[in-house]
């Protein structure tokens, strides 16, 4: 019998106290706040290692009936909800945010149906906007600055641009009447009292024109360092590991002290099965003695199940599957990177890393990372279920992103659930949104794959929002600081009553003795167990609906669509729900296993939908077909109709139903098919 032994291996590397020729820059908070050194500061990696003095805040449309835990706290009428309503120059204007300074905005995110009205802006109590124009272009729109810091991912709105100013600064729109609905956040900085800000203006935005260039050139190419080293190693499969001494003699000669940074880690995973191996294989990294970053690989470096490529301002998946990583790392006196297998699968790592000398100051911060998992929670359709924990912290700090892969078991969306993110023993959240998405930069439960310089979809396996789903949010300008603690929680709020899997990668600065409270710590107790569990990387998409199933295969979206809007006398759908094949084309069709057909049945009877959008479709038992293709078009009108076929005389009831797109009307507009019932003569 073979005997299977699991490798840890581990790079130690050991930093000097010469501080000579060191690279990157040191921020500081003692500098007058300005757009240019707020641009400079969105580029500078170093920034982020140092504890700041400001504190962050988020302006949005939540749902104000959310009063507490205990009343409305899943509430989720999420649009046009404003701090007030006001009559400004002969206007009518609803206040997103009025805030008091010194301060600066520095995300916004909006999503609409439309877009038809405009916003204004006004800094330090001026009573005419310094800034006005279409919201769309103000916000993703060109009217500030262009993409990458300006730009429209999947439906959501998102700018970028920082908006500094001294005093206050108090955004409103306007034709909320024609809008209807708007959902928004925005993210603002409060710097102490007394901080220098130069107030932001049309004439700093134009001295500032090249600069914004330059940062939107600068977030789209993360940048490399000279190598200092690497090495490949095999690690072999084991439900455990033990610790194995592998250094090389050549490592031993390249020994560097500290302090200094890491500043750039790239890992390259082989193996039979890789979308297990990327979860199976967890990423140890220490600092000065402490384990601070433990996480799987994919999920590590934002790639999720499976290699699914994407690129951000610090991390990056490539298509051959290199996982890099651009996190800056600070340590006083050195650092421990491993790579521990909990699979039984041998994997082979690729890797390199990339440090520089760095000072280390009393504001100085480790990173952090940590990754926990919970399969199979339960969730109620429509309602929202449960806070779950990203993460809860004792200490100061900084929070800087997460990363979230879920498995998701149903069509329906699952992503309504509100960001709740508590500073310093807040009793209300400082940070409430307005749905998972919007959180990550996008809108609508879109599942288009996305990426820009601080969030990202890139996975979303479908059809609809079934399966695997990789999303993912960094935070620059919109950290969080905390000087006492920080907890995140996010709403499980799904519209179907399934299960879902959730799996997050937190990412923080903490100073010296920050650390996982207790009951946090626990919840990461088990992540052997987690990591070791099997991963599916192309799930089909199965599900029992009525008394048929369906078995979804790839390219075939077929979802289940709520049809009470569509009802009327002698038109009712069972449930008020159908299954809607919406991307079939002539020739596709698509399968229904029967369950529990009477073998003693001679007809079949469909509840269909009729609409000026659906196509002909036919039908077979098996190989048999049943009766004249059908012609599922009605001009302007979506009715309920009931459309019997004879069944083939071996009928037994063993067996499928296919359904095949053989033509279209020619006055459709599409080739859709819908059931929503089958029932038997």
């Amino acid at each position: 019998m073979k005997q299977i032994i699991g490798w840890r291996f581990t790079l130690l590397v050991l930093l000097t106290l010469g501080l000579t020729g060191l690279s990157g820059s040191v921020y500081s908070q003692t500098s007058p706040v300005t757009l240019e050194s707020l641009l400079h500061e969105m580029t500078d990696r170093t920034s982020l290692t140092i504890m700041p003095t400001y504190v962050c805040r988020q302006a949005s449309s939540y749902d104000r009936a959310s009063k507490s835990p205990e009343e409305n706290w899943f509430a989720n009428n999420d649009t046009s909800q404003f701090e007030r309503v006001e009559n400004q120059n002969g206007r009518e204007e609803f206040v997103l945010i009025d805030a008091e300074g010194p301060g600066a905005i520095v995300r916004w995110w909006i999503t609409a149906p439309h877009y038809k009205n405009n916003f204004y802006i006004y800094i330090d109590g001026a009573t005419e906007p310094t800034i006005s124009g279409r919201i769309d272009q103000i916000v993703g729109g060109d009217q500030l600055a262009g993409a990458p810091l300006s730009a429209e991912t999947s439906r959501g709105r998102n700018l970028y641009l920082p908006i500094p100013y001294s005093k206050s600064i108090k955004v409103t729109c306007d034709n909320m009447s024609e809008q209807g609905n708007l959902y928004y956040h925005i993210d603002y900085r409060t710097y102490p009292s007394g901080t220098a800000v130069e107030s932001f203006s049309p004439e700093v935005l134009s001295s500032e024109k090249e600069l914004i260039a330059s940062v939107n050139a600068t977030l789209s190419s993360p940048w490399t360092t000279t190598r200092d080293c690497s090495d490949t190693r095999s690690i072999q499969g084991a439900k455990g590991h033990i610790s194995s001494e592998l250094l090389t003699e050549r490592y031993d000669q390249r020994l560097l002290f500290g302090p200094g940074a890491i500043t750039e880690l790239r890992v390259k995973a082989s193996a039979e099965n890789l979308p297990a191996a990327l979860r199976s294989v967890v990423l140890s990294i220490s600092f000065d003695g402490e384990e601070t970053v433990c996480a799987p690989l994919g999920d590590f470096f934002g790639s999720g199940v499976g290699v699914n490529p994407n690129c951000t301002w610090f991390s990056q998946t490539t298509e051959d599957g290199e996982l890099i990583s651009y996190w800056r790392m600070p340590y006083q006196h050195d650092a421990q990177i491993s790579f521990i297998n909990y699979g039984l699968e041998d994997v082979s790592i690729d890797y390199e890393v990339y440090y520089e000398k760095s000072p280390w100051t009393e504001q100085t911060m480790y990173f952090h990372s940590n990754w926990k998992q919970e399969r199979e929670i339960q969730t109620v359709a429509g309602r929202g279920l449960c806070d779950w924990n990203y993460t809860t912290l004792d200490g100061q700090g900084v929070y800087v992103g997460d990363i979230l892969s879920l498995v998701n078991r149903s069509s329906d969306w699952w992503g309504e659930g509100d960001e709740k993110i508590y500073v310093d023993g807040e009793s209300f959240p400082s940070h409430f949104g307005t749905g998972t998405e919007d959180y990550y930069g996008y809108a609508w439960g879109s599942t288009a794959y996305f990426e820009s310089p601080f969030h990202a979809q890139p996975r979303c396996e479908g059809p609809s929002n079934f399966g695997n789903t990789t999303v993912l949010r960094y935070r620059l300008l919109d950290g969080v600081p905390f000087t006492k603690s920080f907890k995140f929680d996010m709403e499980i709020w799904h519209w179907a009553q399934t299960t879902v899997d959730y799996a997050v990668t937190t990412f923080w600065y903490g100073l010296p003795g920050t650390k996982l409270t207790a009951e946090a710590q626990a919840a990461l107790d088990n992540l052997e167990v987690e990591a070791s569990s099997p991963v599916a990387y192309n799930n089909k998409f199965v599900f029992n609906f009525r008394d048929f199933q369906y078995e979804g295969t790839e390219g075939r979206d077929v979802v289940v669509q709520g049809m009470k809007g569509f009802e009327k006398e002698g038109h009712k759908w069972v449930d008020a729900k159908q299954l809607l094949w919406r991307s079939g084309k002539i020739g596709d069709e698509i399968v229904l296993t029967i369950k529990n057909a009477p073998k003693e049945a001679h007809e079949i009877v469909l509840g269909t939908t009729v609409a000026r959008d659906y196509g002909v479709a036919a039908f077979y038992w098996n190989d048999a077909q049943l009766g004249e293709p059908v012609d599922f078009y009605v001009p302007e009108v979506v009715e309920r109709r009931v459309v019997t076929l004879p069944l083939p005389a071996n009928f037994n009831g063993e067996g499928a139903l296919r359904v095949k797109i053989v033509g279209k009307n020619d006055a459709s507009t599409n080739t859709l098919f819908g059931v929503d019932s089958i029932e038997w003569k």
